[in-house]
């Protein structure tokens, strides 16, 4: 993926045969640093992606009568041809695009260089990250959508099944699984957000910005980005080119989703590990010499992702620091970045959502884990203030009791030392028994967002219908790339 070097028409220098000497001067057609140059064998991942922005180009071309309809029609054969043969059969060459224009010239000779007339490989290649990076990003999209609609169904499965909430490690307030579930949802909704509106920005065309400074042929930027299925096109040639935020935001993107996995993932590790969930064969390992040994393996490397996927942050905001305008040979080092994010990131979502939809919750060992560390002790101060006692004062009762035992008796005898008066004079005993008890803890938390069932419902509703929506916007997405994929072929019919 390199920069454009052309005549000063636009169309790339040709000769009637051979290697990248073909669209290029013999005085760079070689030496000690083209292997270091090339990035033909990384650029794999962009053929589908640059045949199609080839097919626009040349179709807008012909249409424009900038080059001749047969001679379009030779061009768009011969990369019907090379699609078919693949990306291992192009000629050695700098990069993709490079190989493809000397393959077509391989095949119909020189009139195969006008192909690139009126661009630049700054653009072409501008357009070929966008053109595959949205499908991409699409297929993250899909992932975040799957592993909320599991982590709903695990809501709506466990709506009272009470557990222990932690802070600090610790045993802090009884919630439910449900509420735990619907807590990583908003957070993963919040993942779709942000990639929803990084896509938004990856669909903008930049073809026919070439170099930088546009061109002079009388080219319809408007008609590429609608062949190509681009929602809009980037206005000044000069953005158009050279600018990579896109990519930025995208990674930053995928790594932010990167550690919402790291979190699950952990968590889920954890209860593991106090038998409060059982993953299933499928989602785990076992030792190679302890034989009764079930290890959270998977959840460990989903872990692990969020640490690459930062480290591609940094290394791709690293390599734009400072670059100027307009073009430099290290955006080729930028890209890969992304390409290895959004690889692993969307596997780990994939991961992550398999292992949640399959996992055992021993709804026993959570309910009698509920209490531990007078969990409740919150919901018994809450109490009190609610019967007139100052909150500090409540707090100092049941912080006391805490450490006498941690049940009524230990609340009466608080109570005295503090109050100077028994428990009952301030509040029903009845009414802190049933504080005490977790279960009754987490229904009486029904505030907007809380654990107990009815508020859990109405967050279910709310994730449901938010995510009905952003599947929709997941099907108009890929219904229009589809669209224009198949609109894009049919111009081409009509020239080979």
């Amino acid at each position: 993926m390199t920069e454009e070097s052309a005549t000063d028409d636009g169309t790339a220098d040709a000769a009637a045969e051979g290697d990248g000497s073909v669209i290029r001067r013999d005085r760079f057609s070689g030496g000690p640093a083209r292997s270091f140059l090339s990035s033909l064998e990384a650029d794999e991942r962009i053929f589908e992606a640059d045949l199609e922005v080839d097919r626009a180009h040349v179709v807008m071309l012909a249409e424009r009568g900038i080059i001749e309809a047969d001679v379009a029609g030779e061009i768009l054969t011969a990369l019907d041809a090379i699609e078919v043969d693949g990306h291992a059969s192009l000629p050695d060459g700098e990069d993709v695009h490079e190989a493809i224009e000397t393959a077509v010239i391989q095949r119909i000779g020189e009139e195969g260089g006008k192909m690139h007339t009126a661009r630049s490989r700054n653009d072409e290649v501008a357009a070929c990250i966008r053109y595959r990076l949205r499908e991409d990003a699409l297929s993250a999209l899909e992932a975040t959508c799957s592993l909320r609609e599991v982590l709903c169904e695990v809501a709506d499965e466990h709506a009272e099944t009470v557990m222990p909430g932690y802070t600090h490690l610790q045993p802090a307030q009884p919630i439910t699984v449900a509420h735990w579930a619907l807590s990583y949802e908003q957070t993963v909704r919040r993942d779709t957000a942000r990639l929803l509106e990084a896509y938004g920005r990856i669909n903008a065309s930049p073809l026919g910005g070439a170099a930088f400074a546009g061109t002079t042929f009388e080219i319809d930027r408007e008609r590429t980005a609608d062949l190509l299925g681009f929602d809009s096109v980037l206005e000044n040639s000069m953005d158009a080119s050279s600018s990579r935020d896109f990519l930025l935001e995208t990674a930053s993107a995928l790594s932010i989703l990167a550690t919402t996995l790291s979190g699950l993932a952990e968590d889920v590790i954890l209860f593991a590990n106090r038998g409060f969930v059982s993953l299933s064969d499928d989602y785990s390992s076992t030792s190679s010499i302890m034989p009764q040994k079930k290890n959270p393996d998977t959840l460990e490397l989903v872990r692990a992702v969020a640490g690459d996927a930062a480290a591609g942050v940094q290394g791709l905001q690293t390599t734009l620091k400072g670059l100027p305008r307009a073009y430099n040979r290290d955006l080729q080092r930028a890209t890969p970045h992304v390409w290895e994010a959004v690889d692993a990131v969307t596997e780990a979502t994939e991961v992550a959502a398999g292992a949640v939809a399959t996992a055992d919750w021993n709804e026993d060992a959570l309910a009698g884990a509920a209490g531990e560390g007078f969990s409740t002790a919150t919901g018994v101060a809450d109490l009190l203030a609610e019967n007139g006692l100052p909150f500090r004062t409540a707090h100092e009762v049941v912080a006391i009791a805490a450490e006498d035992g941690a049940d009524y008796d230990a609340l009466e005898s608080a109570a005295r030392e503090v109050l100077g008066e028994p428990l009952e004079v301030f509040v029903n005993p009845d009414a802190v028994e049933a504080a005490l008890d977790p279960a009754e803890s987490v229904a009486s938390r029904d505030s907007q967002g809380g654990p107990a069932p009815l508020a859990v419902r109405t967050q279910l509703e709310s994730a449901r219908s938010s995510l009905e929506t952003d599947q929709e916007k997941l099907m108009d997405a890929s219904e229009s790339l589809s669209s224009a994929h198949d609109a894009l072929r049919e111009e081409v019919n009509e020239y080979v």
